[in-house]
């Protein structure tokens, strides 16, 4: 009788998020319908490839900005690779720490809102959203420094900020404090 050969699968990281392979199949998926292959999307986000397949394998946990790179890619709101609000996802990056709070949809627009913190330090590089998309952002403590690259915005806690994030864009909390917020991000319908 033959010998099957193994079958070897990369170890999950033993800090992966235990949705990480939820959000993997939920981007296999969509890259799939859109007839992408794993390179071809890698290219488009500007994402090593490697870690594109990590991510869609479930053994490693994106980060806010490789998220935002893929989804925009895909051209699809950042909650159609995340749990559903029930699940309260956080998503990190460099400096922002953010949990899903609800997703609204509307005749013209999917709506996405957050609750948002902002370590002081350093400063988050965002890749652009897909044509259109905009982010709505009300500061509750601290202040934030956030908006395009070119021209960030500034406002303390009761201020608000609002910019087209079809462009790089920035995340930083100004001073030795923690920024707390809410983002909500408006994608608007093809």
């Amino acid at each position: 009788m033959p010998l099957t050969p193994p079958i070897h699968r990369t170890a999950p990281d033993p800090g992966a998020d235990p949705g990480a392979e939820d959000v993997g199949r939920r981007i296999r998926a969509l890259r799939g319908e859109r007839g992408l292959s794993l390179s071809a999307l890698a290219r488009l986000a500007g994402v090593g490839k490697a870690t594109l397949s990590g991510l869609e394998n479930g053994t490693r946990n994106p980060t806010l900005e490789t998220l935002y790179a893929i989804t925009a890619q895909l051209g699809v709101p950042l909650t159609a690779v995340l749990s559903g609000p029930a699940c309260g996802p956080t998503v990190r990056g460099a400096a922002v720490s953010a949990i899903l709070l609800e997703v609204f949809e509307d005749t013209d627009a999917t709506y996405e809102l957050y609750r948002m913190l902002v370590a002081p330090g350093p400063e988050q590089l965002s890749p652009a959203h897909q044509r259109g998309v905009t982010e709505h952002i009300t500061v509750f403590a601290g202040v934030l420094r956030a908006g395009p690259v070119d021209a960030p915005l500034t406002a303390a806690a009761g201020g608000h900020l609002r910019w087209t994030s079809d462009v790089p864009h920035v995340y930083a909390a100004v001073g030795d404090e923690e920024a707390a917020a809410s983002l909500l991000l408006r994608y608007p319908r093809r």
